[in-house]
């Protein structure tokens, strides 16, 4: 058995189709996860669209089941739903789940964007069977198996963090948080830049031996001085915070809009020297939009 995890979004923000981000991919957030014959989808951005359409290829006309994971409803996260061809098969279910009993905000919200001022076909009309779901009074629920748990973040409007768990193997998927903004005040200069930074203990505790960490680190530690309460990681401090939780591999997710495949590759080598640095054996890695991963149990 093994769990497999698919990139089929990288970015962050907004789209960026070109020769410039070519390696690392365009497409916005969203990346399969299957366990078994299990599927999980974390977020619904425009690389929903093309997970879509390898779903109907590789069905060959069975039904399809999957339990969409949203970490929150901004563009970038939801953008790609409306074109997700399954949700228009009567034959197939999406379970849309919310972080607590009650929580119907994601359904709701993605009701929303498919209203007639912003698309042409409702949401009342897609023939798929679309389920208002939701985890435990905890923040878990285990499904079909797999144990589910989230944790909210620091992020303009919320957002939360998944991990999925089965027989000991876990992947954490954790985009949007600004743990940055929680470590002191950011008007300050980045002092001992070098030296590893004191994450909180909840999301240590959350990402705590992962066999693989999909985590937001958007900007360099030169970029997050501009951008300050915006919502998003330095991708040295997703690395202080993968080191303290004994994490096996990290992938560095949601690059920025503006940086190039080089730029993106700057970065991660950066983290690697602070993996070094620091006597880490943590494996660090940029997310690229098509690579899948496989991990055995």
């Amino acid at each position: 058995m093994a769990f497999f995890v698919r990139f089929w979004g990288t970015r962050g923000s907004i789209p960026t189709p070109g020769r410039a981000t070519y390696r690392y991919g365009g497409n916005t957030s969203c990346v399969e996860i299957r366990i078994e014959d299990k599927l999980f989808i974390c977020d619904g951005g425009t690389g929903l669209r093309e997970l879509g359409v390898d779903l109907l290829r590789t069905s060959g006309g069975a039904p399809i089941v999957a339990h969409f994971l949203f970490s929150h409803m901004h563009w970038d996260h939801i953008q790609g739903f409306p074109f997700f061809a399954p949700i228009y098969q009567p034959m197939n279910t999406f379970h849309i789940y919310g972080s607590r009993p009650g929580d119907t905000r994601f359904h709701s919200l993605l009701s929303g964007q498919m209203r007639s001022s912003y698309f042409p076909v409702d949401f009342s009309e897609l023939n798929a069977n679309i389920v208002a779901n939701e985890l435990g009074e905890d923040g878990t629920r285990v499904i079909d198996g797999v144990t589910v748990r989230c944790l909210e973040q620091r992020h303009p409007g919320g957002s939360y963090a998944y991990s999925l768990e089965k027989d000991g193997y876990k992947v954490v998927y954790a985009t949007d948080n600004e743990i940055d903004l929680i470590l002191g005040d950011p008007t300050l200069p980045i002092r001992e830049p070098d030296a590893p930074r004191a994450i909180p203990a909840d999301i240590v505790d959350f990402c705590r031996n992962a066999d693989l960490l999909i985590i937001d680190g958007q900007y360099t530690d030169a970029e997050y001085r501009k951008y300050t309460g915006w919502g998003h990681n330095r991708a040295t401090t997703a690395t202080d915070l993968a080191i303290a939780a004994n994490v096996k591999q990290l992938a560095i997710y949601h690059h920025d809009p503006m940086q190039s495949d080089k730029d993106v590759e700057a970065k991660i080598e950066h983290c690697r020297v602070r993996v070094a640095q620091q006597g880490s054996s943590v494996f660090v890695f940029p997310a690229r939009e098509g690579v899948e991963l496989r991990i055995d149990y």
